[in-house]
């Protein structure tokens, strides 16, 4: 339970920290409007991503008994986990200057994350597997990751629009671009985990 709490937090930080499309809407709405409109957008994930998991886990939960099938799908898990490293470690200073969105609402949002692909390949790369997998040993454990999952997400999204409504310079600071460095080893570091289990699926090592 402790290592799925800990696994939870790590993908949400670097989920809820890296740039990307709602996070920009996140933090413009704060800038623009208020705190309050900015923490609306930050719950867009919350709603949409439960039929995403839903579906993933249905559909992982056919192929539960293919090897093979199991291990394309750690391969991809692995890869896709180095492709958010690599966007962790290539995390640049975000310049909020540039960017000039009309208003948007929580329905936008919402909006906006569905459209996303990550949520999709997160979820069936990884985190379905990864739940599926805690589920063996009790239902704390997946429930575990599920929390601390969107706590960090959310929480961290929330965070970066409160630091961003006070003062823009930290999404411009040393101290922003080094914890995603940090996030992006830890990242690399599950992706060879994953790409273990491939092998392992594949019957070349016990």
């Amino acid at each position: 339970m402790i290592s799925a709490l800990i696994t939870g937090c790590v993908f949400g930080l670097s989920s809820g920290l890296a740039p990307g499309p709602l996070l920009v809407l996140l933090i413009t709405q704060t800038l623009r409007h208020n705190a309050k409109e900015g923490i609306k957008v930050a719950a867009a994930p919350l709603i949409t991503d439960l039929p995403i998991i839903l579906v993933s886990l249905f559909a992982l939960r056919q192929l539960d008994t293919y090897q093979r099938a199991l291990a394309l799908i750690s391969i991809a898990g692995g890869i896709y986990v180095l492709y958010l490293a690599y966007g962790c470690f290539r995390t640049k200073p975000v310049n909020l200057g540039d960017i000039h969105p009309e208003p948007q609402s929580l329905k936008k949002g919402v909006l906006i994350n569905f459209l996303n692909p990550n949520p999709y390949l997160f979820w069936l790369t990884f985190g379905g597997p990864l739940i599926l997998r805690l589920s063996e040993a009790g239902p704390l454990a997946p429930l575990s990751f599920f929390f601390s999952f969107y706590f960090s997400l959310i929480g961290s999204t929330v965070f970066l629009a409160l630091i961003a409504g006070r003062s823009r310079a930290f999404l411009k600071s040393r101290a922003y671009l080094f914890v995603m460095r940090i996030l992006a080893l830890v990242l690399a570091l599950f992706a060879f985990f994953l790409i273990k289990d491939a092998v392992r699926f594949l019957g070349l090592v016990t």
